[in-house]
């Protein structure tokens, strides 16, 4: 029987969905799943996504060696170690290290989805290794974009398409936004950047100062980790 391959374009809308029935894959381009990616592959032992900054900080009592990362509407929270960006998730600065990470929009989808069979983490950076196993997977797939504060974005769902392109054959059943996501890939995936330029999350970070960050977070099959939630920690799968 042909297993589902579902998109839920936005947090809000996961009430909608039985998680418990999906490996669900969180996505959040701009720029928490990216960054988990990226830190998981450069060597970080494991990455803790918690709701609360409050919560970030609670960890740092309990483990003074844990580095704390927390941004909220782009900027990192003052008195933390680094906030989203992927760059603060260099080898040198993650290896063998255990991170709490708290951020907008991909921990709170995270956090909604813990009823799932499986929770991984996609980002361009590790499309194709996380489409290759899911593929193997013989489940339901549920990809959730983090959206920003609850609404839509442009970004992860074309993210979400991305993985719709991979994964098309008759074995999965797509719904509506997963055959939505997979157009409006079609539409712009031979100019990612230029067609991702237009995003108001994209104008909000550049505000910032960080278009760096954005081009990063564009960057296709440039790692192979894949993070996969296992108790409280993001750690890379095996």
């Amino acid at each position: 029987m042909a297993n589902k391959l579902q998109v839920c374009l936005t947090p809000s809308l996961l009430p909608l969905y039985n998680v418990e029935d999906f490996i669900v894959v969180i996505i959040d381009i701009f720029r928490a799943t990216t960054s988990i990616c990226y830190g998981i592959e450069n060597g970080a032992t494991a990455i803790i996504p918690v709701s609360q900054v409050e919560e970030c900080s609670a960890y740092k009592e309990k483990e003074p060696s844990y580095l704390l990362a927390a941004e909220r509407d782009g900027e990192i929270v003052p008195g933390f170690d680094f906030g989203n960006s992927p760059f603060s998730y260099s080898k040198d600065k993650v290896a063998g290290k255990t991170i709490v990470l708290t951020t907008t929009n991909g921990t709170h989808a995270l956090h909604l989805s813990r009823k799932a069979k499986k929770i991984v983490l996609g980002s361009f950076l590790n499309l194709t290794a996380l489409c290759n196993w899911l593929k193997q997977q013989e489940e339901n797939i549920l990809l959730v974009c983090s959206g920003w504060k609850g609404n839509f974005n442009l970004e992860d769902t074309l993210f979400a398409g991305a993985v719709v392109a991979q994964l098309q054959s008759a074995t999965f059943v797509a719904d509506d936004p997963a055959i939505a996501s997979f157009d409006l890939y079609q539409l712009a995936k031979n100019d990612l950047d230029g067609y991702l330029k237009k995003t108001s999350h994209s104008e909000h970070l550049k505000k910032l100062g960080i278009e760096a960050d954005i081009a990063f977070c564009l960057n296709v099959d440039t790692t192979t980790a894949i993070p996969v939630l296992e108790g409280d920690a993001l750690v890379k799968l095996q």
